[in-house]
C-alpha cells in the first residue's frame, strides 16, 4: 500500500444525523450512505489507496478487523458491497475522559502520525474528516468535510489532488 486515505465516518460517510432533537449513537450502522460509498470508491480505484480507519467506529472492531457490534458488520459489508476493505486503523491514543467526551479529534492527529512513522512506505495520504484535528502537518493533508453533507465530488477531488502533490510527511 503506496498512498493511504484516513477515513473517518460520522460526517464523511453519512451526514446529518445529529440535530437538537436526534444527539443519540447512530443504533444500527444503517445511516450510511451508499452514495458515500460509491465516491469513496471511485477515489480509491483511481488513486490505488488503501483505507485507514481512524474513526471511533475503530473500537467496535477487534485488533484483527472482526467486527464486534453490527454497526461495524453493516460497516464491513458496505464497503465490501463496493470493492472496498479496511486495510488497517490507527493506534489508540485516547484516554477514558477523551472517549467518555467523545472529543476523538484531541488525539487523531497524534494517532495519524504515530500511524505514519510506523509505516514508512506509505508515499502519500490523505484525511478524510469532518473535524478539525489540531496539527498543521495534518491540516495539510485533510479534506475537510462539512458532517452536514458528508463526502462530495468536490471533496472526491481535492483528495485526489493531495494523493497526488503531497508526499510523506
Amino acid at each position: 500500500m503506496k498512498k493511504v486515505i484516513f477515513l473517518d465516518i460520522d460526517g464523511v460517510l453519512n451526514s446529518g444525523f445529529r440535530n437538537e432533537k436526534h444527539q443519540k449513537e447512530i443504533g444500527d450502522g444503517a445511516l450510511i450512505d451508499q452514495e458515500k460509498i460509491e465516491l469513496l470508491a471511485g477515489l480509491v480505484e483511481k488513486t490505488d489507496a488503501g483505507i485507514i480507519l481512524h474513526s471511533g467506529w475503530r473500537f467496535w472492531f477487534e485488533r484483527n478487523g472482526a467486527p464486534l457490534r453490527p454497526e461495524a458488520g453493516y460497516l464491513v459489508k458496505a464497503l465490501a458491497d463496493a470493492g472496498l476493505k479496511i486495510s488497517g486503523m490507527t493506534p489508540d491514543l485516547t484516554t477514558a475522559e477523551i472517549r467518555k467526551t467523545k472529543k476523538f479529534s484531541l488525539v487523531k492527529a497524534d494517532e495519524i502520525l504515530m500511524w505514519l512513522k510506523m509505516h514508512h512506505h506509505v508515499s502519500g495520504w490523505v484525511v478524510l474528516d469532518d473535524l478539525a484535528l489540531y496539527d498543521e502537518t495534518v491540516a495539510a493533508h485533510q479534506v475537510k468535510t462539512d458532517p452536514a453533507i458528508g463526502l462530495t465530488s468536490e471533496d472526491i477531488a481535492e483528495a485526489e489532488r493531495i494523493l497526488e502533490e503531497k508526499s510523506i510527511i
